[in-house]
């Protein structure tokens, strides 16, 4: 094992595919987790979303609620303070967030399960910038399903028609400065995502820890230009746990740093709703039979997951 989460060049996909394929192949086989560099989505675009995001949280208590829709689940719009609880913890997250999901057509068949967006009227730009990182994250998603498809023998666009229409989810996060000390709450409690793959932009504030398969909390500080990856409890399940849904959290930074705010903004990649998740015939062998011998729709697991995290 490598003591340190690799950070690939996804350039490489185009010009040492086979290479690129069998080193991000790797270290998600150990980690779960690599970052991303070269992604190609232009800084600009992130700063200004990032802006608009800021804009949005610094807005009244009462201004946020009102964009809260009861019932919903999270699924879009705003989650205040103090709601999700990472699975099996009694304490809730430090955290509120927005979420921002897939722009559908009038005729699309998933209406009835994916909402459409609501978008804040007091920012500005909100809605512009939001859905051009989410198409940005979206097409990056795709490129990096491409590699490990590749990896596990499927053909390199076994996952676009099953992702085309998914009820991915753009997650900008606000972590408000802590102001006392020794409490039990932390910033994200230690979890597994939901998806099929996690793309997280800002992760080169401190705080997010993965826990390698030793069992120790490992740092994962990225460079301001790397957009961190993870595997999601989908594609672990999908994989028969070739590629592990690692556990990871975001911890309270120590001392003045406490009080300064973060944000983050990881961007879930979900498979379309109705997708079936049934094992591969590729994961299974007799030295690993099924772990998931009934399949089940990519809905199905995503509300039984929600109401795990106290969303609905």
């Amino acid at each position: 094992m490598t003591t340190r989460i690799p950070t690939l060049d996804i350039r490489r996909f185009d010009t040492e595919r086979d290479a690129f394929v069998a080193e991000l192949g790797a270290a998600y086989r150990e980690w779960g987790f690599a970052g991303i560099r070269h992604h190609g989505i232009p800084q600009a675009l992130i700063d200004s979303a990032y802006a608009a995001f800021r804009a949005f949280f610094a807005l009244p208590d009462a201004v946020k609620r009102s964009y809260h829709v009861p019932g919903g689940g999270g699924a879009r719009g705003y989650t205040p303070f103090g709601v999700e609880t990472a699975k099996g913890s009694s304490h809730y997250d430090l955290k509120e967030f927005w979420h921002v999901g897939r722009e559908l057509a009038a005729d699309s068949r998933y209406r009835a399960v994916m909402a459409d967006n609501l978008w804040p009227a007091e920012v500005p730009g909100f809605k512009e910038h939001a859905l051009a990182l989410y198409r940005a994250l979206d097409d990056l998603g795709s490129r990096v399903l491409s590699a490990l498809a590749l990896h596990i023998g499927l053909p390199q666009d076994w996952f676009a028609d099953k992702t085309d229409a998914g009820n991915s989810i753009l997650r900008p996060i606000h972590y408000p400065p802590i102001t006392a000390d020794d409490i039990p709450n932390v910033r994200a409690g230690a979890h597994e995502d939901i998806n099929l793959i996690t793309l997280l932009v800002g992760a080169s504030a401190e705080g997010l820890q993965v826990l390698s398969r030793k069992g120790e909390w490992v740092p994962f500080t990225a460079d301001a230009d790397t957009i961190v990856v993870n595997i999601g409890d989908m594609l672990q399940r999908l994989t028969n746990h070739v590629y592990p849904s690692t556990t990871h959290r975001v911890v309270n930074p120590p001392g003045a740093s406490a009080r300064a705010p973060r944000y983050s903004v990881p961007f879930f990649l979900h498979p379309n709703p109705d997708f079936l998740i049934d094992v591969l015939p590729s994961c299974i062998s007799a030295d690993s039979p099924s772990r998931y011998p009934e399949p089940i729709t990519a809905q199905g697991y995503l509300e039984e997951r929600l109401r795990e995290i106290k969303l609905i």
